[in-house]
């Protein structure tokens, strides 16, 4: 059996998809060690890992402008945090083989400095991409924008636009910032997300079609795996979701702290007196408490599985998480996306017309009320992505890659 380490970005959004794989690959016997964020350690440890906390300064690298609904500002910001934490991944990454002596590895996709020092190095490696990955297709749309697929050559034109826009924005920055990383590793300088993503051997990427676009081809060393859905283990369920009579609506912010508590105080006003319990989570909030007033529960932090199975819609930021959560079991959702990759997700969501795609900055109760409304008539949609998901393999056709690698 082999020993396999696992670098995550330190975000619980990025954890958690990697606890799926890894406890898959646990299962078939392999030795798993991990380096994550700190809050994180615990709960790794308790799936049986072996698991230490990334360098303080690394995780301590968070957005600098997380509170923005402009996408442009979001990719920005978004590509200035992960190139300094690269410069730091290097040698904790390094740090941590030499402790492990792993097999193989497999690295976070937002782990720039330690993909670099991996590909430097002579261990097979392989990467997680929990979000949708920056990667190009013949069709789409440069990342980032969130902009729909346009065929034809109109389609090519603009697109040719919008990546005027977007590579000064996240092309241009992410070759000047990992240029010094790279040359001190011997390494050649990569001039685009695209580039660097595809030194990796393979790219396990957590998605699938029709959510992805129909027409994506991302290549041979690319697979999707659908949705690597993981919930912390619970010890019971929460007795409060028995005392809910009604449907349950499920609106959840972002676990990194962005301006999206709006979100949920919106969804409250827009359902008030709807046939509907509101279940609100907020990942990033300050209380543990759980409350109700009404016909509404406020809890920093449940298993979503749990709710899941009384849902009929998700309201969410637009998390890749969350999303599939709640696509892979057939509930359509309402997207309503802030920041970072969020618009990406939002857009294929419409798309695929498994829910509606409501942008931050057009967020009003009317607005909203109308959008979950129109989400919760889109099931065919939502089962057929959920068929979709099913038919990739999943996890278990994640770690059989991971496998081959060694």
């Amino acid at each position: 059996m082999a020993v396999v380490l696992a670098y995550t970005s330190p975000a619980l959004g990025h954890l958690f998809p990697f606890c799926a794989l890894l406890t898959e690959l646990a299962c078939r016997g392999h030795q798993v060690h991990v380096r994550t964020l700190a809050a994180g350690v615990e709960l790794t440890r308790g799936l049986g890992f072996a698991a230490e906390p990334v360098a303080a300064g690394i995780e301590a690298l968070q957005s600098i402008d997380p509170f923005t609904d402009s996408m442009m500002r979001s990719v920005a910001s978004t590509v200035e945090v992960l190139t300094r934490r690269a410069a730091l991944e290097v040698e904790d990454f390094r740090t941590a083989v030499r402790a492990v002596e792993p097999d193989l590895m497999v690295l976070d996709a937002n782990c720039w400095g330690a993909m670099a020092a991996a590909e430097a190095q002579p261990r097979p490696w392989a990467v997680l991409s929990p979000f949708v990955p920056y990667l190009r297709s013949p069709g789409s749309p440069p990342f980032g924008a969130g902009a729909a697929p346009m065929r034809g050559p109109v389609g090519r034109v603009r697109d040719w636009g919008i990546g005027l826009v977007t590579g000064p924005l996240l092309d241009r920055p992410l070759a000047r910032g990992m240029r010094p990383v790279r040359e001190a590793l011997g390494l050649s300088p990569v001039r685009s997300a695209d580039e660097l993503l595809r030194r990796a051997p393979h790219l396990l990427a957590a998605t699938g079609k029709p959510f992805e676009y129909e027409h994506t081809d991302w290549g041979a060393s690319v697979s999707m795996i659908g949705p690597a859905s993981f919930d912390p283990p619970l010890d019971r369920r929460p007795a409060w979701l028995d005392d809910i009579d009604l449907p349950v609506v499920l609106v959840t912010t972002s676990s990194v702290r962005q301006a999206d508590e709006a979100l949920i105080r919106a969804t409250i006003e827009a359902l008030d007196g709807q046939p509907v319990h509101v279940v609100a989570t907020s990942p990033a909030g300050d209380t543990d408490a759980v409350r109700r007033s009404g016909n509404v529960t406020f809890a920093r932090f449940v298993p979503h599985s749990a709710v899941l199975d009384r849902a009929v819609c998700v309201v969410t930021h637009g998390g890749m998480g969350i999303t599939q959560k709640a696509l892979a079991r057939g509930i359509p959702v309402c997207a309503v996306p802030f920041g970072r990759d969020q618009f990406e997700v939002a857009r294929r969501v419409q798309v695929a017309r498994c829910g509606t795609r409501l942008p931050a900055r057009r967020l009003s109760v009317p607005r909203l009320r109308a959008a979950i409304g129109a989400a919760r008539t889109m099931t065919a949609g939502a089962a057929a992505v959920a068929a979709g998901f099913a038919a990739t393999g999943g996890v278990p056709r994640g770690a059989d890659i991971v496998e081959q690698l060694s």
